[in-house]
């Protein structure tokens, strides 16, 4: 059940791999596994096939990627919150989330996701988790992961928002067919950190990028889902955004006063949005 239907989940849907049975031939040693290691390339590996247009399924463990999703876009989808991670550390993070059976279809989901502004991500969703478990500066390992025969890029360098840092323009993707020795490479893991963040700075907000950074994104990307209704191609603006507020707390109220400003259908200009983020200023001084 936790092989064949949960982290390692293929697209039999019934069938699991034998190989899998050498990992049990003694129990005892069950709990030294790097289980999240092995699930995150298995994922990786699934992703990477979904990427591609003849895939019509995706293997692998979809709750963590549901729950990242949920973690990082809290105006996207449907669902609700059952407890706080900082009064429970002790159960599943997956628990704090209640599925609901929601209405919205791929094609409604893409012009939301093309709305979305830096204020509607929670860059870091797991600092309150910090009193519990600091961060491990081995999550800034850039290099390739193996579980197995498989063997996947991990390329931190490429969301260093989310580890508190500005974001730069990447280096080219990892060639995993080039990886010659992955455990000395891990066991030297010190090495590709300070590469990683060498080039970088500690982020004031939690959105900030180095300049140069979003053109870059934008020349080299697809910034958008929804195309446009015309044949000519178009131009795509690198929109300016506002440097927002540095601490996670009022990052996290002013995407819920965005949210709910949406749900009623307010403009930037309604006295109510002014109200709002006046009254917002007004308690960040005090």
């Amino acid at each position: 059940m936790l092989v064949g239907s949960t982290i390692f989940a293929d697209k039999t849907f019934t069938l699991v791999e034998a190989r899998y049975l050498l990992l049990f031939t003694d129990l005892d040693r069950c709990l030294g596994y790097s289980w999240g290691a092995a699930a995150l390339v298995t994922f990786y590996r699934y992703l990477g096939d979904a990427s591609m247009y003849s895939c019509k399924q995706l293997g692998g463990y979809p709750t963590l990627l549901q729950c990242w999703i949920h973690e990082y876009f809290p105006t996207v989808g449907k669902r609700g919150e059952n407890w706080k991670p900082a009064d429970n550390c002790g159960l599943p993070r997956a628990m704090r989330w209640s599925y609901r059976q929601g209405v919205l279809k791929v094609d409604d989901l893409r012009p939301i996701l093309d709305e979305l502004t830096p204020a509607d991500v929670i860059w870091r969703p797991f600092e309150d988790h910090r009193a519990w478990r600091l961060f491990d500066e081995i999550c800034l390992y850039k290099g390739c992961l193996k579980w197995g025969e498989t063997v996947v890029p991990y390329m931190p360098d490429r969301c260093l928002r989310q580890f508190g840092y500005r974001q730069y323009v990447s280096s080219p993707p990892l060639d995993c067919m080039m990886a010659t020795d992955i455990d000395v490479d891990w066991i030297s893991y010190h090495q590709s950190v300070i590469a990683v963040i060498g080039s970088s700075t500690v982020a004031t907000t939690p959105s900030e990028v180095e300049d140069g950074y979003l053109e870059w994104y934008y020349c080299v990307s697809h910034p958008r889902l929804v195309p446009p209704h015309r044949d000519d191609p178009r131009e795509v603006p690198v929109p300016v955004y506002d440097a927002g507020p540095s601490d996670p707390d009022w990052v996290r109220v002013s995407t819920l006063i965005h949210r709910y400003l949406r749900q009623v259908n307010a403009e930037e200009e309604d006295p109510h949005f002014a109200n709002l983020f006046e009254a917002l200023h007004i308690s960040r001084s005090h």
